[in-house]
């Protein structure tokens, strides 16, 4: 499933972001950037040990910020590692989550990546529930397309699961 933003495809699909032919994978990471589970411990075991390495000497992201490291044996050529926010229902959940995914996208750019894969950040293990995360990305990510409507030709999501998809599929059609 696909929608056009100006000359940029935002495309969902579902499966293992480790896979992502793109220039950059997205990490939904800690804010120790140490690995761990799920999106995270998936692109640390496939891409290697460099980027670890690369995230010790980084050392930390705080929540809603993005930094970015080589991307070891993946497709990728660079990992950016964001930290989402562990859902409470706070007012700032969505802000912090919107600001992972646009600084995300204001990195890619910078460092010339034009096509971006990203998960559904902070649905895991932090909790956010699927169909509010969905909009928070979608809404975030087609600001980012338009302000950087010349720098992307794909951004997109891979959805881990049939759950994750249909809930962003949904909240695509309403953006």
């Amino acid at each position: 499933m696909e929608k056009l933003i100006g000359q940029t495809r935002l495309v969902l699909t579902q499966g293992d972001i480790t896979q992502a032919d793109t220039e950059a994978i997205v990490n939904a990471a800690n804010s120790r950037l140490v690995g761990g589970g799920g999106v995270d411990g998936a692109i640390h075991r496939a891409g290697g040990p460099e980027i670890m390495a690369e995230c010790r000497k980084i050392g930390s992201c705080p929540t809603g910020e993005a930094v970015i490291t080589t991307a070891g044996r993946l497709k990728a050529k660079k990992v950016i590692h964001t930290v989402g926010p562990i859902y409470r229902g706070r007012p700032e959940d969505p802000r912090l989550l919107a600001s992972a995914y646009s600084n995300s996208m204001d990195l890619a750019a910078k460092h010339g990546l034009r096509t971006v894969a990203f998960p559904s950040l902070s649905t895991g293990a932090y909790g956010y529930p699927l169909d509010a995360a969905a909009k928070v990305a979608l809404q975030a990510l087609k600001q980012g397309i338009e302000k950087n409507s010349d720098k992307f030709d794909e951004v997109r999501f891979v959805l881990f699961g049939k759950d994750a998809f249909e809930a962003y599929a949904e909240a695509l059609g309403r953006i």
